[in-house]
């Protein structure tokens, strides 16, 4: 493990170089994907000394036991001794989940849509309990969230809302939320007590940079209107709200957010270009999947990844088989205890599949 770990620290001595030179600086993308790998590298640096401390402490305790000439020594060397035999174990396989290969999509913002699927009003209720669900989640987290686009639905909840998250990794960990939900409780219009099933859509697409997407703006066509609120009225006299036509796509973006006409066009633009990206990115994950079958990140939007059943108060991810009675809280932001469990799934394959020997 230590020739690895040696290994890495002569690309971190090179990145670290490398970030200072001018000629990167004045690349904006090489800037930044080197500086995201020199964030990476030092937490592992970090570790590997830690590593590093814990063997020379083994090994000198071991060469203290074996001399034998001195009893209080070799009685401090046992604790030694033993305290880094406890403790290696887990730091090696720290070590072995930190070398497996990152996706560098991962420490992007992202973008998130709620969509409304089967069951009428009530999908869209459930669509804006997800919308909350994810505002509660990211914004304990620390990370910004603002909304670009939404179409409220007519009994309360949205038949689309599309949201743009800024935040460390957030595409990394909310990328697990891409799939098809499904709640299970009686509506407040149903008289009879039945419990009924609804479904929403989530897509989680990494906010694309300039860099990553070449977008030609004489194929977008820009429609400037007035906002509307429920039900199509106007709700002011400025032609702020934004909507773009990608035309090789036929793609349309739309929002009204911001009063600025300016921020929206903004806004739109990196929904787009994050659209576009994934497009590019789905192609690439189908033809990883030949490679891989992935239980937690196939990126197929059909896949019923879970259930929230208000009667049993449980909520269900089919994707790994973890269940918790815990819907209250679950839906009321506290996430994380899920996202970690998928992380966890998905590292282990990736660990499988490195053909690393350590």
């Amino acid at each position: 493990m230590i020739d690895k770990l040696n290994i890495v620290k002569q690309r971190f001595d090179e990145v670290t170089d490398l970030i200072i030179q001018p000629d990167v600086i004045s690349d904006r993308k090489r800037y930044v994907q080197l500086n995201k790998e020199y964030k990476d590298l030092k937490a592992l640096m970090d570790v590997r000394d830690h590593y590093i401390e814990l063997t020379n402490n083994k090994k000198e305790a071991e060469e203290i036991i074996d001399d034998g000439s001195d009893a209080e020594m070799v009685e401090m060397a046992k604790m030694q001794l033993e305290e880094a035999k406890e403790k290696l174990p887990a730091l090696e396989e720290k070590i072995r989940y930190m070398l497996v290969p990152k996706d560098p999509e991962d420490a992007k913002n992202c973008v998130v849509e709620i969509r409304a699927g089967a069951g009428g009003d009530e999908a869209s209720i459930f669509a804006g309990d997800l919308f909350r669900m994810y505002t509660k989640y990211c914004e304990g987290k620390g990370w910004s969230v603002s909304v670009v686009d939404l179409s409220e639905g007519t009994s309360g909840g949205y038949k689309e809302i599309i949201l743009e998250v800024n935040g460390e990794d957030a595409y990394g960990t909310m990328k697990f939320e891409a799939g098809v939900h499904r709640v299970q409780r009686v509506p407040q219009t149903e008289t009879q007590g039945r419990v009924h099933t609804s479904a929403a859509t989530v897509m989680v697409l990494p906010e694309a940079e300039e860099f990553d997407v070449e977008l030609d703006m004489a194929e977008v066509r820009i429609e400037r209107t007035t906002s509307t609120g429920p039900g199509g009225q106007s709700v002011n006299t400025t032609y702020s709200a934004i909507k773009l036509h990608h035309e090789p796509t036929g793609m349309i973006v739309s929002c009204q957010d911001q009063k600025s006409s300016h921020k929206n066009l903004e806004k739109a633009l990196k929904v787009l270009r994050s659209r576009l990206y994934e497009i590019e990115l789905a192609k690439k994950q189908a033809a990883d999947s030949e490679k891989r079958k992935s239980m937690v990140s196939s990126g197929d939007r059909s896949a019923k990844i879970r259930t929230y059943n208000y009667p049993q108060g449980r909520v269900t991810d089919h994707r790994i088989g973890l269940t918790l009675y815990d819907l209250g809280n679950i839906i009321n932001g506290d996430i994380q205890k899920i996202i970690d469990e998928l992380q966890l799934v998905e590292n282990t394959e990736k660990l499988k599949e490195s053909n690393e020997v350590f």
